[in-house]
């Protein structure tokens, strides 16, 4: 039985949501790639592509700037309303970082003491990781180098990473004057044993890639140094199994000269990193979820995703709402501790004076916040 009796409009129409307005390529920016699908022989697939989201702001280290929330924000709806587009990777500048997160410049210099201003801009980092949970494609993040403070909460908000072994994973905000409600309050306790989610959560320990593969918060991390042409694995990370003081120590930094050996090493040979293995690995994955129902695999996501969402749905307007106002206080100090750090020396306030201070019922004003900042240096 033939429906072509049945009136049909065959023009395509435009999904999209944004423009190119929200990208570039001048720093700081994000840029938006369409990157040709291609199958294991490197031969590129016709009509069908990968899109790649890229925050592009290396010299501080890829912290996202308001415009470049936009640009993140508008790269995903755009990758996810793209009939061509198999899958979206999102990952960042050169070798050393994916991202750490907001740009403390501006946090310390226009956003502290601005509560409402921060809390706008909460309403974009918010929509932000919506975007990612909300794509409907699935998303990679390709973990380029640390994946700190705002950066971890936005990687995680992806489906799966793929890492460099140089990457370092953590926390920043309750050294920095922030807590970290973007998102990690929400998603590491779906990763990470509560007591180790409770503990990257709030402790700003920074840890190595090979760590966070072992604890099951990544899926995959690969070596991007190269030395006389041979691969080499992170030279400040333990990889021997073996328990000492009752701890595994696997994945741990290496301490004393030997760890200050091999951070020579690598500043040695980072600046020319080679992501040879790790980008064959994000092609091999993309390639597997393009062999699949596009329409299966996207309800396979969401479900999965939609634990993540849960506690994230549930938060994120309240925690909207802290955060802006801490731009009152502790965000104020925190932000503009490391802000200042060339000029003062130090990157955070003198924590046991703020608590005496707080001990002793001191007005939370600019003489009690002057006693804990670090001073010019003469």
């Amino acid at each position: 039985m033939s429906l072509d009796w049945m009136p049909r409009d065959n023009e395509q129409k435009d999904h999209l949501l944004h423009t190119d307005v929200h990208w570039g390529t001048e720093e700081p920016s994000v840029v938006y790639e369409k990157r040709p699908l291609t199958d294991p022989a490197g031969k590129e697939i016709k009509d069908l592509y990968v899109g790649w989201i890229r925050l592009n702001n290396p010299k501080q280290y890829n912290s996202y700037t308001t415009e470049m929330v936009k640009g993140v924000i508008a790269g995903f709806e755009n990758s996810s309303l793209d009939r061509s587009i198999v899958a979206t990777v999102f990952t960042g500048t050169g070798p050393f970082s994916f991202c750490t997160g907001g740009n403390t410049k501006e946090y310390s210099e226009f956003y502290s003491m601005r509560c409402d201003e921060y809390g706008q801009y909460m309403e974009l980092f918010n929509h932000m990781v919506d975007s990612i949970l909300a794509c409907k494609k699935p998303v990679i993040c390709r973990a380029n180098g640390m994946r700190v403070a705002g950066g971890q909460e936005i990687g995680m908000a992806c489906d799966i990473t793929i890492s460099s072994d140089l990457a370092i994973y953590g926390q920043a905000g309750p050294r920095h004057g922030s807590a970290p409600d973007g998102g990690s309050s929400d998603f590491l306790p779906w990763y990470l044993g509560i007591e180790d989610a409770m503990w990257n959560c709030i402790s700003c320990e920074m840890w190595s890639a090979y760590k966070v593969k072992a604890k099951g918060l990544i899926s995959k991390c690969l070596p991007v140094l190269k030395v006389d042409g041979k691969w080499v694995k992170n030279p400040t990370v333990i990889l021997d199994k073996y328990v000492e003081d009752g701890e595994i120590v696997y994945g741990e930094f290496k301490q004393g000269d030997e760890f200050k050996e091999a951070r020579a090493l690598i500043k040695q040979h980072q600046t020319n990193a080679d992501f040879e293995l790790l980008d064959k690995e994000v092609n091999k994955m993309i390639w597997t979820l393009a062999n699949l129902f596009p329409g299966c695999l996207i309800k396979s996501i969401d479900s999965i995703r939609a634990k993540k969402k849960f506690f994230w749905d549930y938060s994120k307007n309240y925690n909207r709402h802290w955060l802006a106002a801490n731009m009152g206080g502790e965000a104020f100090l925190g932000f503009g501790a490391f802000n200042t750090k060339k000029i003062t020396g130090q990157d955070t306030i003198d924590f046991v004076k703020f608590r005496q201070n707080i001990a002793a019922c001191k007005p939370w004003d600019k003489d009690m916040f002057e006693e804990v900042l670090g001073k010019p240096k003469e």
